[in-house]
């Protein structure tokens, strides 16, 4: 497969028909729905690290943020009192004072969807969102008063649709030439993460982005002027970063990339969320990206998830499989399941059992001596082989409790490889939410050099912290199923 040409082409041709033209001209943002072939671009591949929210802010975002010379833009969906959140607040009084000695002002401009259910329920659902009075930066938000942060021009904004339009990407942009891209929110939970830094063209899509959707009119126009060269990040924390599990400095540039936005939706040709097969979701760049390397993948597809609970992505798994590619799932078993019912009407580890059971199926027939019949031909497997499929579900490390500082205690990272060449990290997961209703924001990246950069750093830090489930394999020996 030519990675680069097969995602450009198919995602092109979808986003430039006209009838998809259409029904995008009232999301927001939109700005690409004339120019599609404007989403492909290039990236600088800095570092790339794994382990908890916490972790990852303080090895690697929150140096940037105090090193930072003009400009900070914080994204997130959840914010809440935390850890991180207390030293986030410590590199903002940081800031603060390097620019107030430097004799300037630093712009920051903080952007988040939820913060507590009572938030969500009176939240304006404008567009335009609410603007926090500085007044009440340090009691509704736990940020430090006005007169700790007098070297900043600080502006904190949230925007939230009821009943399930969050908006959900996390990224951070310093001084618009230099991106994190985190798994994580500004939040308290001790979840496994993954966080990536990327630089060059790549950032104009963040920043355009940012501009477009959460921007005032005066941040719109506003242009940042006489930053000198970017030092470079070494992308260490001032002290050793609890639940930092594994990370490592990359160093590729000019990666072939594709920014893949997805707007939210309010309720689009919406039914009942538990139907097994609802309305097709919005086709939307991250959708029909991810869509299309599902049914163009030749050899392999893995997926790791917090939940996996989208109908489009259940029924392109099982195709891949039939078409004999492998599969491999890493997900977690009970990660929020009150939420999972109320948006999806089920749950991971029911869909999961979906998916197994398609997948000894076809085991079963295979073993049978029946994977020859019309019915397979026409389901598309090769030679009447079925690909392998293994699923697994984070645990947290064998004798760790749940509150040893730093260890992770469910899996929050969202990343797709497909082929071992093409990535897609982001915020989307494979859930009815991001994929019908949440607003997500992803970047796939084509290179098998970076690609085995990130699997052999996701090995390591995942190291002790998943329990195969299921493991049906192309062998003679028997299906091994741990656990139903």
């Amino acid at each position: 497969m030519e990675g680069s040409n097969m995602l450009k082409d198919t995602l092109l041709a979808q986003l430039e028909d006209p009838a998809l033209v259409r029904t995008a001209e009232q999301d927001q943002p939109n700005y690409w729905n004339n120019d599609p072939k404007s989403l492909v671009t290039t990236a600088n591949v800095g570092s790339i690290a794994f382990g908890t929210g916490q972790g990852i802010y303080q090895s690697s975002i929150l140096p940037a943020i105090k090193d930072a010379q003009s400009e900070v833009i914080i994204v997130t969906c959840f914010w809440a009192h935390s850890d991180t959140l207390v030293e986030l607040n410590d590199a903002l009084r940081k800031l603060s004072a390097k620019a107030i000695h430097a004799g300037k002002t630093i712009r920051v401009r903080i952007c988040f969807s939820s913060s507590s259910l009572w938030q969500k329920l009176l939240h304006t659902a404008s567009l335009t969102g609410y603007t926090y009075a500085s007044a009440r930066w340090q009691s509704r938000l736990g940020l430090p008063p006005p007169e700790e942060l007098q070297g900043l021009d600080l502006e904190v904004k949230s925007i939230f649709v009821l009943p399930f339009s969050v908006m959900h990407p996390k990224f951070v942009i310093i001084d618009r030439r230099q991106v994190f891209l985190p798994s994580c929110n500004v939040s308290w939970e001790d979840w496994f993460e993954g966080c990536m830094e990327l630089s060059g063209l790549i950032t104009e899509h963040f920043v355009k982005f940012w501009q477009e959707f959460w921007a005032s009119d005066g941040d719109r126009m506003h242009t940042l002027r006489n930053i000198s060269s970017m030092t470079e990040q070494q992308n260490t924390a001032e002290r050793p970063a609890d639940g930092l599990l594994a990370s490592k400095f990359i160093g590729l540039n000019n990666i072939r990339a594709v920014f893949l936005p997805s707007p939210h939706h309010r309720n689009p040709q919406f039914t009942l969320p538990w139907l097994q097969f609802p309305s097709p979701p919005p086709p939307t760049p991250l959708n029909i990206c991810l869509l299309a390397l599902f049914a163009r993948a030749e050899h392999t597809i893995f997926v790791q998830t917090p939940n996996l609970t989208s109908p489009p992505v259940l029924a392109a798994l099982s195709a891949a499989l039939r078409r004999g590619v492998n599969v491999h799932i890493k997900t977690s078993e009970r990660l929020m399941v009150l939420e999972q019912l109320v948006t999806a009407g089920t749950t991971t580890k029911r869909c999961v059992d979906w998916l197994v059971e398609q997948h000894a199926q076809l085991m079963r027939q295979r073993s049978e001596g029946t994977t020859h019949s019309p019915a397979d031909l026409e389901a598309g497997l090769v030679n009447g082989l079925a690909g392998d499929l293994r699923v697994e579900y984070f645990r947290a490390r064998i004798g760790a409790s749940a509150e040893a500082r730093g260890e992770p205690v469910q899996s929050h990272l969202k990343l797709t490889i497909v082929d071992d060449r093409i990535a897609v990290h982001g915020s989307g997961n494979m859930d009815r939410a991001s994929w019908y209703t949440s607003q997500e924001l992803g970047v796939a990246l084509i290179s098998a050099e970076l690609v085995s950069e990130i699997k052999g750093c996701l090995a390591l830090a995942m190291g002790g912290r998943s329990e195969t489930v299921y493991d049906g394999r192309q062998s003679d020996r028997e299906v091994v199923t741990l656990a139903t």
